[in-house]
């Protein structure tokens, strides 16, 4: 069976479905997507409020004040943050205020205690304020009944300032996906064991787990399983009852040995299609269980099994957590070096991409081999090459996909 790119795109985001909403503490809410229109059930400012330490008075009663004529008036009380005194302002008097502190009944505006003495019974005043000076109005911000936020907003800082702000302890959003993350392959050990004849260390599921975690998801990295069939299939039926996803890498290829495939064809409804790409010909997607829980068996190369979460993994993500757009951010930019591409296959090159005031830049780094970590890890960006241009000169547009560039 073989796919191109758009095609196994279009099957795997066909059988992902976005998680049912649930309601979440505030802040375990942040990055999540907003399934529900937020109502400020108060409004903001909630009361008449001073926005600078100052004295609270009437503005009538300093019209000319200045340097040269400044007018003195009685303190009759003081005001602190989060207190409510009953105090009046009447004419000729005023009282000490502090920042967010309620203006007291009489007084229409702040004098800044830069334009004053600064005294405690009573202040001389050197400025005439304008009506309604350094005062926030209640209701200015938001008034009670209004929307804050529509569904479908991503919650970052800002938007967690907001809903504290209103009140909300809880919003219904769609929680982060639970990623189950299996490496394959006898030959494999944990980094930070003696290596054998013949062994290498597991850089694939410490790969995709970062790269799962960085893209919302709770990760649950196994380990390394043994190229035994059972143990396997015995892993992988364990790990269902927390996953809303697996990621396997490993086994996916022709070979003798790729055990992943031949365990999991026997589910019959996992397909293993050859994708028109390079780096990530093999792959395999499907799913598994009674919950019908996606799985995704990427090849084992590393720069191969990376890629092939950018292009596959991370939009099913997205698309569990409801968020918009679902791949990568894409931009064009100049390519700095000449290479070349395989017909019929939409390459991914890994580059180190720049902007300038004459827009992207990119130039490869490291080689095309899928097993060549050096240069992804000076990468921040993949080169896309369509299917049908088999040579890149320097100087050539190109899609660019933003390693490093958030989204939504």
């Amino acid at each position: 069976m073989r796919r191109s790119v758009d095609e196994h795109l279009e099957v795997v985001l066909g059988r992902v479905r976005p998680l049912p909403p649930f309601e979440q503490p505030l802040m375990e809410a942040l990055g999540l997507v907003l399934c529900e229109d937020v109502i400020s059930p108060v409004s903001l400012p909630g009361f008449d409020n001073s926005a600078m330490d100052g004295y609270a008075v009437r503005a009538a009663d300093l019209a000319g004040a200045s340097q040269e004529n400044p007018i003195t008036l009685p303190v009759v009380g003081e005001i602190a943050a989060g207190r409510s005194e009953p105090i009046v302002v009447t004419g000729g008097t005023c009282v000490r205020i502090m920042t967010g502190a309620p203006m007291p009944r009489g007084a229409d505006s702040v004098v800044p205690v830069e334009w004053t003495d600064g005294g405690a019974a009573t202040v001389r005043i050197t400025q005439t304020p304008a009506l309604g000076a350094s005062v926030r109005w209640a209701g200015e911000d938001l008034r009670a009944g209004d929307k804050v936020m529509d569904a479908d907003t991503v919650l970052g800082p800002r938007q967690i300032a907001v809903l504290a702000a209103v009140g909300r302890a809880r919003v219904k959003v769609r929680p982060r996906p639970r990623v189950v993350i299996v490496s394959t392959g006898a030959e494999l050990r944990e980094p930070g064991s003696r290596l054998g004849e013949g062994q290498i260390y597991d850089s694939n599921s410490y790969t995709l787990a970062a790269a799962a975690r960085q893209a919302g998801a709770v990760v649950y990295r196994v380990g390394i399983v043994d190229d035994d069939p059972k143990k396997i299939m015995d892993t992988l039926s364990d790990q269902l009852v927390r996953a809303d996803l697996v990621i396997t890498s490993g086994g996916v290829s022709k070979g003798v040995y790729d055990v992943v495939k031949e365990v999991l064809t026997k589910l019959g409804t996992i397909d293993f299609p050859e994708v028109a790409m390079q780096p990530g010909k093999p792959q395999g997607f499907g799913v598994m269980g009674d919950d019908e829980v996606p799985i995704f068996t990427l090849p084992g190369n590393p720069v191969s099994a990376y890629v092939s979460f950018e292009v596959f993994v991370r939009p099913a993500l997205r698309k569990l957590m409801g968020a918009m757009p679902f791949g990568r951010q894409a931009v064009q930019g100049v390519v700095m070096d000449a290479f070349t591409s395989p017909p019929g296959r939409r390459q991914f090159v890994r580059a180190a991409a720049t902007s300038g005031d004459e827009g992207w830049m990119a130039s490869t780094v490291g080689g095309h081999g899928s097993h060549l970590l050096g240069g992804l890890s000076r990468s921040n960006a993949l080169i896309v090459v369509p299917e049908d241009v088999t040579a890149v000169r320097a100087g050539d547009q190109a899609e660019l996909w933003l390693l490093d560039e958030e989204t939504g």
